[in-house]
């Protein structure tokens, strides 16, 4: 619960935005190959899916983060 503490609105930059592009990359292609092929449940699309979806929510919850600064 500590990460969910630390993630501020105010720290919205350039890759914040890149991870949600990439979020959104992947839930594009699931859709988009599950409408054109009619294939849902295909491994894989799982599997290529998940190389965009997984990486955008580390990205935006890491790019969200407080910066902790440290005392020299």
């Amino acid at each position: 619960m500590d990460i969910i503490n630390r993630i501020d609105i105010k720290n919205f930059n350039i890759f914040t935005i890149f991870s949600i592009l990439v979020l959104l990359a992947g839930l594009f292609i699931y859709i988009y190959w599950g409408t054109r092929y009619g294939v849902w449940y295909d491994i894989g699309i799982y599997s290529l899916t998940i190389i965009f979806i997984i990486p955008g929510i580390i990205g935006i919850i890491l790019s969200l983060m407080e910066k902790e600064e440290t005392e020299d």
